[in-house]
């Protein structure tokens, strides 16, 4: 059986390696078309060259930048709009051109929570992509934008309840923390084979590393602690398309 095409979709650089970097590597290792877009952060900027380095070792191409601000960082894309603040119409029509271009099966992004952090960025990509799968198959749906394209189904990065006390050990009890009953989950995924490659392209994010953000806390794990905290991805299938073939589930 094929493994599908499938197009990522996240907030910030280092969100696609932490949140689906097994998948990306395991779906790239069988064949499959995969590819990144990323909300926030100009292409002329250091965290968009780390992107590019991540993506090389996922297997998952050249980045695709929405080229928004971030929130919480306006010089991320100076000059222009943060995400938040964009027309929502002008977000989804600039994704919409994305899906169309790379017509992927599968579209992965953030669930509804904006994953384990809710950053607010994390929960607009959540709103963008929903929208701009589905509009993506609509031919009146900015027709400049491409050809119209229906991805089958969309996956939604998420973290079950049971998982949340490994993960306070690294975030500590303070942080907040967004997860969901674990009967919500719909695709475990055992990425403990690409593990390597998924460490590397959290790693390859080095200013995130730098800082003590995320990718910094967990590079103080030692490899059997990587597998136990990162080497299951977990999301919430929503099927996109009237009849979604097997070929549109995630390898697992």
């Amino acid at each position: 059986m094929s493994v599908p095409s499938l197009l990522a979709v996240f907030a910030h650089p280092d969100d696609e390696s932490l949140s689906a970097g097994g998948v990306l590597a395991r779906h790239a290792a069988a064949g499959a078309r995969t590819g990144v877009v990323t909300s926030t952060w100009a292409a002329d900027t250091g965290r968009a060259a780390e992107l590019a380095e991540a993506l090389r070792i996922l297997g998952a191409g050249e980045p695709r930048l929405l080229g928004y601000a971030d929130a919480r960082v306006p010089w991320s894309a100076p000059g222009r709009a943060r995400f938040c603040d964009a027309p929502l119409d002008e977000a989804v029509r600039r994704l919409v051109a994305h899906i169309r271009a790379f017509r992927p099966q599968i579209v992965v992004t953030h669930d509804a929570y904006g994953g384990v952090t809710g950053h607010p960025d994390h929960v607009h990509t959540h709103r963008v992509t929903v929208l701009a799968a589905q509009a993506a198959g609509l031919a009146r749906f900015h027709p400049e934008a491409g050809a119209p394209w229906q991805p089958r189904a969309l996956y939604l990065a998420t973290h079950p309840h049971s998982a949340v006390p490994a993960l306070r050990e690294v975030v500590g009890e303070r942080k907040t923390t967004y997860s969901v009953p674990d009967e919500q989950v719909t695709a475990a995924v055992d990425v403990g084979p690409w593990l390597e490659r998924k460490i590397a392209a959290v790693l390859a994010h080095r200013s995130e590393v730098e800082r003590g953000a995320v990718p910094g806390l967990l590079a103080r794990l030692s490899v059997p602690e990587w597998k136990r905290l990162m080497g299951t991805e977990w999301f919430i299938r929503h099927d996109l398309a009237t009849t979604a073939p097997a070929c549109t589930e995630l390898t697992v």
